[in-house]
C-alpha cells in the first residue's frame, strides 16, 4: 500500500485505465488519502475547512507542467511537508495519453463533457473515463460534511503554441450569473492576469463542475506545452505556491482589487470545423492573442470565407485538424473589467 502513495504518478501510468481495489492511508498528521481510481486521489484533513477543491491535469496528456506541479504537490502531502486544511480531490485525468506523450489516444477528452461521452455510437476509452470523471467529481462534492461549503475546480492545462498572453484562464458561460473578485485575485496570484469570458455552454471539464455543481472553475493555461524534464518550473512557480497556499491555508488574503491590473476578453465568435477542406488563412506558428483588424480572412471552410467580425479581434486555441464538428478557433474582443457585473 506505502508504494502506491510514493510515486502516485508512476503508479497511475501503471493502471493508466482503472485500478479494481480502493486503497487508503492516514498520515500521521491525521490526514487520510484515498485513491478512488488510478490518477484519482483524495486528500481530508482530520478537521477540514469548507473548500471541497478539485485540482485537475493531464486532461491532455502532453501537457506536463500541471502534471509535474500536481505530482510534487501530492509527494509533499504524503511526506508531511504540505500542510493540508481543506479536502481535496486531485485528479490526473487522461493518464493513457501521458504515456505516449500525445494530447490523447483516440478523442480530445476535453470535448466529452456533460454527458457529451455518451452522445452517438462512438466508443472508446477516453469517452469511458470522462464518464467515470463525471462521477467522481459528483461523489467528492456530495461527500462532503454537512453544513454550507465552497467549491472550486482548477483544471491545469499548457497551450500547445505560443501566445502573447502567456498565461490566461478561461472562464465557464456564466447564463446571467455574476463574476467573483476573489477568484480574478487568485488567479493573479498565480500569474494570471488574462481572463477570457466564454458566451455560452460548452463541453468541457470547468464548465461541467460551473454548471452541474456550482463550483468556482477554470480552465488555467500556465504556458505552453513541453516534455517532462524541459519545463523551467521558475515559470509556473507563482501558480504553484499560490495552489499550495489554497490547499494549506484557512482562508487566503489578496490585495485590494484594482480592475486595471485584469485583462478581460469576451468571445466574439467560434469558428467549427463543417468541412474536411479546412484551413486557416494565416501560419501554423501564430501566436495566441494575435490581433487581426475588422474584414481580415480567418479561415475557410469548405469554400465558405469567414473573416474578423471586429478591429482587435485575437485568435485563441486555432487547431485546423479538429474533428469535424469541433472548434477549430476562437475570436476574443478585449472588455473593460469594470463592465461587468462583479462580485
Amino acid at each position: 500500500m506505502d508504494q502506491v502513495f510514493s510515486n502516485f504518478l508512476n503508479w497511475t501510468r501503471e493502471h493508466e485505465w482503472g485500478y479494481p481495489e480502493q486503497f487508503n492511508k492516514t498520515l500521521d498528521n491525521g490526514t487520510r488519502l484515498t485513491v478512488w481510481d488510478s490518477g484519482v486521489l483524495v486528500v481530508e484533513p482530520e478537521q477540514p475547512g469548507d473548500k471541497d477543491i478539485i485540482i485537475s491535469c493531464a486532461v491532455h496528456g502532453n501537457e506536463t507542467a500541471p502534471i509535474e506541479i500536481c505530482s510534487d504537490i501530492i509527494q509533499d502531502i504524503i511526506s508531511g511537508e504540505q500542510t493540508v486544511a481543506h479536502r481535496v480531490l486531485f485528479l490526473i485525468a487522461n493518464p493513457a495519453s501521458i504515456n505516449i506523450e500525445q494530447r490523447f489516444v483516440e478523442e480530445n477528452m476535453n470535448r466529452l463533457f456533460s454527458g457529451a461521452h455518451s452522445q452517438g455510437d462512438k466508443q472508446n476509452k477516453e469517452r469511458e473515463r470522462a464518464k467515470e470523471i463525471e462521477g467522481y467529481c459528483e461523489r467528492f462534492y456530495e461527500s462532503a460534511p454537512k453544513g454550507e461549503r465552497r467549491r472550486y475546480h482548477y483544471d491545469l492545462h499548457t497551450a500547445i503554441r505560443d501566445s502573447q498572453r502567456e498565461k490566461f484562464a478561461v472562464h465557464p458561460f456564466t447564463d446571467g450569473k455574476p463574476y467573483h473578485r476573489e477568484q480574478l485575485q487568485f488567479l493573479l496570484a498565480c500569474g494570471v492576469d488574462t481572463i477570457l469570458l466564454n458566451q455560452q455552454s460548452t463541453t468541457t471539464f470547468s464548465y461541467f463542475s460551473y454548471n452541474t455543481f456550482g463550483a468556482q472553475a477554470f480552465t488555467v493555461e500556465l504556458g505552453k506545452v513541453k516534455k517532462f524534464g524541459e519545463n523551467n518550473r521558475a515559470d509556473f512557480q507563482a501558480a504553484e505556491d499560490t495552489l499550495r497556499r489554497l490547499v494549506g491555508e484557512s482562508e487566503l488574503s489578496f490585495p485590494p482589487f484594482d480592475p486595471e491590473q485584469h485583462f478581460m476578453f469576451a468571445e466574439a465568435q467560434t469558428i467549427n470545423r463543417q468541412h474536411e477542406d479546412f484551413e486557416l488563412n494565416f501560419a501554423d506558428d501564430v501566436a495566441n492573442f494575435t490581433a487581426f483588424d475588422k474584414g481580415d480572412l480567418l479561415a475557410i471552410d469548405g469554400g465558405e470565407h469567414r473573416y474578423a467580425q471586429h478591429d482587435g479581434e485575437h485568435i485563441i486555441f486555432p487547431n485546423a485538424q479538429v474533428a469535424l464538428g469541433q472548434r477549430a478557433l476562437l475570436t476574443v474582443i478585449r472588455v473593460p473589467t469594470n463592465s461587468l457585473d462583479l462580485v
